[in-house]
């Protein structure tokens, strides 16, 4: 394969990409633009930790994609360059349980994961806050995709933990950052009383990116990712605009990625629109990809059976749920609610010829797109 510039073809060991983790999801960018009030609120909740006192509690909330979980790593950056507060960012995706929340903070604190068994949650609780008075430290827990812990129910057990350390042991202060992408999740109302009389958080809203703030940040990716000339201004206009479609601008960091791949498939020095339109089939569907890597097996064995059943009654759908996994209807019930809040379902009620009404459940995406990424 010739490697002459003027052939615009790359050679064996050549590349578009001048550094590709630029295109991660959890790159944290040197520059992030756009979101300097957000910035400014969440320091404001954060300053008491640095004089040694409990932070302001904080809800995060907007749409996939808006840079809550990128604010938030970015300033716990600084408080542990700068700063003596000890800060840890817990995925409840992947960590949906009270007592998973407490082990990831464990981890956080000792360098080193807790038991997994054999342990009880107080006394891991115990060693934490013991901790943290000996340290004479301040915590700051993120609990990012916190609407995780809501699907299992475990967010009241587990905020009224972190809420009420210092009664449970004087001296321990705990400040806690919650990260929601479900607009349709009412934080407050959700939690128990007793978690309700305690919480009184500021509240930091991250609305989605403009076209313009959207060919800003991806301008300044391609910058920093690819080498120069690579992406010229109507591919970076094409991906701008297919990321304002869906809101999310995580779609468009995937799509350069993918398109840059094309790109080397093709051995092309160059991304071209059709590279962009091509990729665009696979990074559309980055949210239900990421929904999808969170679910516990059974959960995953709904998913298909609803993609092979898609639009039957509920009851079709339980018949053939249980035979497959041996569960019953109760888990069924709520691995169905589950999936209907992640928006990875749609459960509309239907009449069902005088037999009154009945769930029809169908997928919210393609069927085909579905099983293709399970």
């Amino acid at each position: 394969m010739p490697d002459d510039p003027e052939e615009g073809m790359l050679s064996w060991d050549e590349s578009v990409f001048r550094d590709e983790h630029v295109f991660e999801i959890d790159y944290v960018p040197e520059s992030f633009k756009h979101r300097e009030s957000q910035m400014q609120s969440l320091k404001y909740a954060l300053r008491p930790a640095v004089r040694g006192s409990r932070p302001l509690n904080t809800i995060v909330s907007g749409p996939p994609g808006t840079g809550k979980t990128t604010a938030v790593q970015k300033l716990f950056g600084e408080l542990s360059a700068e700063t003596d507060v000890r800060n840890v960012r817990v995925n409840c995706q992947v960590d949906s349980t009270r007592y998973a929340v407490f082990s990831r903070i464990f981890e956080a604190i000792f360098d080193y994961e807790p038991p997994s068994s054999g342990i009880s949650f107080k006394k891991l609780f115990g060693q934490i806050t013991d901790r943290l008075v000996e340290d004479d430290e301040v915590l700051v827990v993120a609990l990012d995709d916190v609407n995780y812990l809501f699907y299992e129910n475990e967010a009241s057990d587990t905020l009224y933990s972190l809420l009420r350390a210092h009664e449970a042991h004087s001296g321990a202060r705990i400040g806690v950052i919650i990260i929601s992408s479900d607009l349709s999740l009412d934080v407050i109302e959700e939690l128990d009383t007793r978690v309700q009389s305690v919480f009184r958080p500021e509240e930091v809203y991250f609305p989605v990116y403009d076209e313009r703030d959207i060919v800003d940040i991806l301008r300044e990716r391609a910058k920093r990712g690819f080498h120069e000339g690579v992406v010229g201004t109507p591919e970076l206009d094409r991906v701008a605009e297919l990321t304002a479609e869906k809101g999310d601008l995580r779609v468009g960091i995937d799509l350069l990625r993918r398109a840059g791949l094309n790109a080397e498939m093709r051995a092309s020095r160059t991304v071209n629109v059709g590279d962009v339109e091509e990729a665009y089939e696979k990074s559309k569907y980055i949210h239900l990809s990421r929904s999808l890597r969170g679910l516990s097996e059974s959960e995953t064995a709904l998913v298909r059976v609803i993609a092979e059943h898609d639009g039957e009654q509920a009851g079709e759908v339980y018949d053939a749920f249980h035979e497959d996994t041996g569960l019953g209807y109760t888990r069924y019930s709520e691995i169905t609610n589950k999936l209907d809040q992640l928006g990875i379902i749609e459960a509309a009620y239907t009449d069902v010829g005088g037999r009154g009404r009945s769930r029809a459940l169908s997928l919210a995406y393609d069927p085909e797109a579905v099983l293709d990424r399970l």
